[in-house]
């Protein structure tokens, strides 16, 4: 390990004439670090516009005066209005907070940092939080850039669990917050975008920090409608889809769910000419394949009925959260 030191500092410095790509590190075992955790830039521009994403126009806003309008419009985000530094997205698994996260980094065109756990946790004694120095460091660097947490309540859950919490998760989850309170008092471009299925878990500590508390909820019936004639387009010639149905079975359901219901859907008459297939022991070539079927009301009530909803069990939890610590607008 120690002959990549001289590399990696060489590394460092061979950018001439343009940024490079770590900043200045004290020492090479930061550096290390740093290279470690580069590898979670999303390079590559998601391509996620907000016309992708069907309904949440509440959050849509929220995400938009917060994070978009302060990097388009720096002038008028100064002072009382300087920019909000951590958002959170709660809500049901499955609505679309990834999403509306990378639909963030493709409008900014900010340098997005894709971190879960396993990005920040280390087994070697105080590499977890270092990791967590150098990630923000490396933000700063690279500014405007976007710290997106996934699944946050696996870093920074409550603390003060007597015994059964770890000394190295401690020290991780101070550093955190540390580093979160170091972005407020600053005017750098730095956002940290969390998400979480279970706010009601997160530290009191975080959630102060975490100023923006934005819920994604279960879509709306025009959301689901929207994503249904999306994924089941109608085909003129076939059999007209019954969306009024889907929309009114699908209540509860959550945009991953929906989904689901019509890949099922779709899977119906490709069964029905894979059962046909195999009892006449037909050999074709790709270009001899017959056609697959159209999709049929029969169909989509299988999919229903074997398609269950999974994001509805804590609804009134999350509205709960919601009305105590969420951000609204109101005009």
């Amino acid at each position: 390990m120690l002959n990549k030191f001289p590399l990696l500092f060489y590394w460092n410095f061979i950018f001439l004439g343009q940024k490079s790509l770590f900043p200045h590190f004290e020492s090479a075992e930061m550096l290390a670090l740093a290279e470690s955790l580069s590898r979670d830039i999303v390079r590559v521009t998601p391509d996620v516009k907000w016309e992708s994403i069907k309904g949440l126009e509440n959050a849509k806003k929220l995400l938009k005066e917060a994070v978009v309008m302060p990097i388009k419009y720096p002038k008028y985000f100064t002072g009382l209005l300087s920019p909000w530094k951590g958002i959170l997205l709660f809500g049901p698994p499955g609505t679309g907070k990834t999403m509306l996260a990378k639909a963030v980094a493709t409008e900014c065109r900010t340098t997005f940092f894709n971190i879960s756990a396993s990005s920040v946790v280390s087994k070697w004694r105080g590499d977890s939080e270092k990791l967590v120095k150098v990630l923000f460091e490396l933000a700063r660097h690279h500014q405007p850039s976007t710290i997106f947490l996934d699944e946050i309540d696996a870093i920074i859950g409550q603390r003060g669990g007597g015994n059964s919490e770890h000394e190295a998760s401690r020290r991780l989850k101070t550093e955190l917050l540390i580093q979160m309170d170091g972005l407020t008092r600053t005017d750098e471009l730095v956002f940290v975008l969390a998400a979480t299925n279970l706010p009601w878990e997160l530290d009191a500590a975080m959630l102060r920090r975490l100023e923006k508390r934005i819920l994604v909820p279960l879509p709306e019936p025009e959301a689901r409608r929207a994503m249904f004639e999306e994924l089941l387009p109608s085909v003129p010639g076939e059999e007209e889809i019954p969306y009024d149905i889907l929309v009114e079975r699908a209540e509860g359901y959550s945009g991953s769910d929906i989904r689901l219901v019509c890949k099922e859907a779709a899977m119906q008459p490709l069964r029905r000419l894979m059962v046909h297939l195999e009892e006449n022991q037909e050999v074709l070539l790709e270009e001899g394949l017959p056609k697959v079927g159209s999709i049929g009301r029969e169909d989509i009530e299988i999919a229903l009925k074997t398609t269950r909803p999974s994001a509805h069990l804590h609804a009134h939890r999350y509205e709960k959260f919601n009305v105590d610590y969420g951000s609204q607008i109101f005009q």
